[in-house]
């Protein structure tokens, strides 16, 4: 996420995707939140699906995200030509990957996208490369032990935008439970690190987070810029779980007339 997409003093909310639905994203902003992360790396989500879903989303929402699955560049380009704002890229955790996940994203000079324009004015602007380089995102995900430990070279690269942190697999690395939410131990100190150097080279930093008192504590303290709080199916998980817990005994409760 590129630090002029902040808004200002605004934290972007944004939410993982990974089923294919068009409405989602309609009422995840309805409720509040500023865009979504479809998921292509878990989940059912597909290419077709997401690039779809994609092309529903107004395109001045600055916050349309995919994670893909690798840094093969071809279905990086199906899902910016369809306008994604931002791809993330999982597990990096070197300076080549870094580079490679740039020029996927990024036209020429910049990067090696190739330019075919497939929806009418994507990108506006007197270039329309130009403009397209300022509107979308290149994010490396750092989740591992050793991207924190290359942190400098990555986060360095020319033309990389940001950094978001996978807390579940970087605890997992460090031998912890896959978990995220960490309020100390080398997960948080790997946070601190990494918003360190990100904030060194002007770059933004981004979490996953499963509990909003959680991120909103991540805010207070400066260590992210924005946060990808909860997964669809997570979220519907315990929506699911509230909504027959509320019956109660009632459910099994015998009629007294």
């Amino acid at each position: 996420m590129k630090r002029e997409a902040l808004g200002g003093d605004r934290h972007p909310v944004l939410y993982h995707q990974t089923v294919s639905s068009f409405s989602m994203p309609e009422w995840a902003v309805a409720a509040g939140y500023d865009g979504v992360i479809l998921d292509l790396q878990h989940g059912e989500l597909g290419l077709e699906a997401a690039c779809g879903i994609l092309r529903s989303i107004p395109r001045d929402n600055a916050y349309a995200y995919a994670r893909v699955g690798s840094l093969d560049p071809a279905p990086v380009l199906r899902l910016l030509d369809s306008g994604a704002r931002g791809i993330v890229a999982p597990t990096v955790e070197s300076r080549s990957q870094t580079e490679a996940l740039v020029a996927a994203v990024k036209y020429p000079p910049a990067g090696n996208r190739s330019l075919g324009p497939s929806r009418p004015a994507l990108y506006p602007g007197d270039s329309y490369t130009a403009a397209g380089n300022r509107a979308v995102s290149a994010v490396a995900q750092i989740e591992t032990s050793s991207g924190v430990d290359r942190a400098e070279e990555i986060v360095s690269t020319p033309g990389l935008d940001s950094v978001y942190i996978g807390p579940a697999d970087l605890a997992v690395s460090y031998g912890l439970p896959g978990r995220g939410d960490w309020d100390e131990g080398p997960v948080r100190e790997a946070v601190s690190h990494v918003r360190e150097v990100t904030r060194a080279h002007g770059l933004t930093l981004g979490i996953y987070s499963g509990r909003p008192e959680y991120a909103a504590g991540l805010f207070a303290d400066g260590l992210v810029d924005y946060v990808g709080l909860g997964i669809d199916l997570v979220l519907l998980n315990r929506a699911f779980g509230d909504t027959i817990a509320g019956l109660g005994p009632a459910r099994s409760a015998r009629s007294t007339t």
